[in-house]
């Protein structure tokens, strides 16, 4: 019981830096939707939820919020942001690393607000439909560094519908992936102390992200510059950097006429053939001479260099050739460094692009890979938080339920480091089957809840008790 009443206090602090956002009675809905999202087991639809809370009766005024509740998401991920930056702050040198990337939410129906048809060309089974019908999601979260010897933690902060413009809902303006992918990034810089760092995937490393990013772009920057780091394309074309110009006192001096026969005789052919005098100078150049693309690093004139990193679970040797260099996608004014690794364990190169100069070949290979979290993440949202189940139709439920789930997942991630520090390292053994097990999942976190769901659910139906008594009086 001692175990119970610490864990709920622990969750009940962390709902609590929510308060602001809701009223009181909104507060109350909000906590028992999240604490649902994670204590319920089977189908994760709303009357599933409060069947797993033991408050059945309320089952109306949970749909009521869900659809018409005074609910601000953008105020629900600041918040989410600024209990992050408080709780754990993610630090990768003096970066904090975000993590940007892109999912599909199968539906069954068109008749749901925000679906897009997409071609489902993965599956050979002559059965199942060539077009389907999902929600599109951009996503953005947190990637907490490990300690050396544990994989990286991905949470998840914000995230963005996007439509397809020919399918866009009446009332709608239409966004790209781009720039919703910037948008969340600002939003999170507006709200990190340390400058950030975005990863992303080769999908993302076009010049609608990079450059406002970077603060090339000023009319779509604001604020500071965010580094990037992320996987260009084979053929990139990179380029060295324009000597710079040379100093006016350097300059040669103005050649002398000269007034020879030789020259009058020169001076009257050209006259004679109807030559100009005169030649207009051309543009400017931009870039320097080409140097050869990622797939070509073999020619790169730098040596090799040998290190490990931790890489996909586990340390990996790798070697690595580096050159800074100016890249067509951020710009002629934008230096970058491009890596070609090649790990242990991996037969084709890989070819990694950053903006941040005073990062390592380790560490620039170790934030690339922790990336992969968030493929992570994702998989674990559609899993154990419900993700296609959800029995969504309109926008209000479309968008908040969705944002529910990447609030309790983040949640439960702050209430596992806390837990940890309190109980001690080994409060999670490793199980019989599996005695190499360093991380923990978060369905041992679910676990952990489901253990004490009976006293979640006396705490939660006495919240709303206290709510009705009060509305009864007032």
């Amino acid at each position: 019981m001692d175990d119970s009443k610490q864990l709920w206090s622990i969750w009940q602090r962390l709902l609590g830096f929510f308060g602001g956002i809701f009223t009181r009675p909104g507060w109350v809905r909000f906590a028992q939707w999240v604490s649902g999202m994670v204590l319920c087991d089977e189908q994760h639809t709303i009357t599933q939820e409060v069947t797993s809370l033991g408050l059945i009766p309320q089952w109306r005024n949970l749909e009521h919020f869900a659809e018409y509740g005074a609910f601000d998401e953008r105020a629900v991920e600041g918040d989410l942001m600024r209990l992050v930056e408080q709780e754990h702050p993610c630090r990768f040198g003096r970066y904090h690393p975000t993590a940007v990337d892109d999912t599909k939410e199968m539906r069954s129906s068109l008749k749901v607000w925000g679906v897009c048809t997409f071609k489902h060309v993965s599956s050979r089974n002559p059965k199942h439909p060539k077009l389907v019908m999902a929600h599109n999601w951009v996503l953005m979260g947190d990637l907490a560094p490990g300690t050396g010897q544990e994989p990286w933690t991905y949470l998840p902060t914000a995230a963005r519908l996007y439509m397809r413009k020919s399918q866009l809902p009446a009332g709608e303006s239409f966004r790209t992936k781009n720039e919703l992918a910037v948008e969340m990034l600002r939003q999170v810089d507006g709200v990190s102390e340390a400058p950030v760092l975005a990863i992303f995937d080769g999908g993302y490393a076009r010049s609608k992200v990079v450059r406002p990013c970077l603060g090339v772009d000023e009319a779509a920057s604001q604020g500071r510059r965010i580094e990037i780091l992320s996987r260009p394309r084979r053929d990139a074309r990179l380029y060295k950097p324009l000597p710079p110009p040379p100093p006016p006192s350097a300059a040669l001096p103005p050649q002398p006429r000269r007034s020879g026969r030789r020259a009058k005789a020169k001076a009257a052919k050209g006259r004679r053939k109807g030559k100009a005098k005169s030649r207009r100078p051309g543009r400017p150049r931009k870039w320097g001479p080409r140097l050869p693309a990622p797939q070509q690093h073999t020619k790169w004139r730098v040596p090799w260099q040998a290190g490990q990193a931790w890489a996909y679970g586990r340390m990996r040797k790798f070697r690595c050739r580096a050159i800074d260099c100016r890249w067509a996608v951020s710009g002629p004014d934008t230096a970058v460094r491009v890596f070609a690794f090649v790990v242990e364990g991996y037969r084709d190169p890989w070819f990694i692009v950053t903006s941040a100069l005073d990062l390592s070949a380790a560490q620039v290979l170790e934030a690339y890979t922790a990336r992969f979290r968030q493929e992570d993440a994702i998989r674990d949202q559609k899993q154990r938080l419900g993700m296609e189940e959800v029995r969504a139709w309109t926008k209000a439920p479309v968008l908040r339920t969705f944002l529910m789930q990447i609030v309790s997942m983040t949640l439960l991630r702050l209430t596992q480091w806390e837990w940890g520090e309190r109980r001690g390292e080994g409060w999670c053994p490793a199980p019989p089957w599996n005695r190499h097990k360093m991380r923990i999942s978060l369905l041992d976190m679910r676990r952990l809840f489901w253990k004490s769901r009976a006293l979640f659910s006396h705490f939660l139906q006495a919240m709303d008790e206290v709510e009705t008594t009060q509305a009864a009086v007032a």
